[in-house]
């Protein structure tokens, strides 16, 4: 199985959805012909921007255009699962479009992968991350009144092949969390690796760091 890591750095988000839409449909055509093909996973970053995706409410969004407009930020409307999220400078976006049956996986075990690559990532930075029942993402201080994520998960998948991915907060901008309610939650707070340790963390160090554990783990599969 051919797997390629490509770095996408700064990409406005509706230039990345429109690449993985492409990436994705070739790859399920190809699945479905029975032609070669390979598995990509994309690292980037987004400008200000939030997205709703496709069972979200909306008004999970507290702001109305022209007080985006204000903030520099934009809205789209996804094919993701989830409810709403925001992407930004200091955040990795990680978009897997891969094949799950080549790696025996199940859209389930999946999520599980993206989610253990975090923790782990969390882990070497010496902060003890996991998951809460019936939410997905990465969360610190799990069934604590100061339970907060530090990483949303959002795919969509069809034919067993995947899109959309992941967002982990590194270096991220938390007050662009307080225009929504994140991923639908009121009561639940957001935080970053930097927020955590109190200091800017190396961005490049960390995304290799996610990089090698993601690659890892579907190696294990």
């Amino acid at each position: 199985m051919k797997t390629e890591v490509t770095d996408w750095g700064l990409i406005p988000y509706g230039e990345a959805w429109d690449k993985q839409e492409f990436i994705f449909n070739e790859l399920i055509e190809a699945k479905l012909s029975g032609q070669d093909y390979t598995n990509h996973i994309f690292f980037c970053e987004h400008p200000h921007v939030y997205t709703l995706g496709r069972h979200g409410k909306a008004n999970n969004m507290l702001l109305g255009d022209e007080q985006l407009r204000t903030i520099d930020a934009t809205l789209y409307r996804t094919d993701r699962g989830g409810d709403i999220t925001y992407h930004g400078p200091g955040q990795i976006v990680c978009y897997p479009i891969i094949n799950l049956e080549e790696f025996g996986l199940g859209l389930k075990n999946y999520i599980d992968i993206l989610e253990e690559a975090v923790i782990r990532v969390c882990d070497t930075y010496g902060i003890k991350a996991g998951r809460v029942d019936g939410a997905t993402g990465v969360w610190l201080d799990i069934n604590t009144p100061k339970e907060r994520k530090i990483c949303a998960i959002g795919v969509r998948s069809s034919r067993y092949v995947t899109m959309h991915g992941l967002a982990f907060n590194v270096n991220t901008d938390l007050r662009y969390f307080g225009y929504i309610n994140p991923c639908g939650f009121i009561n639940k707070g957001v935080t970053s690796l930097a927020q955590e340790l109190g200091k800017e963390v190396p961005f490049n160090e960390v995304k290799q760091r996610l990089e090698k554990e993601l690659l890892l783990l579907l190696k294990q599969q």
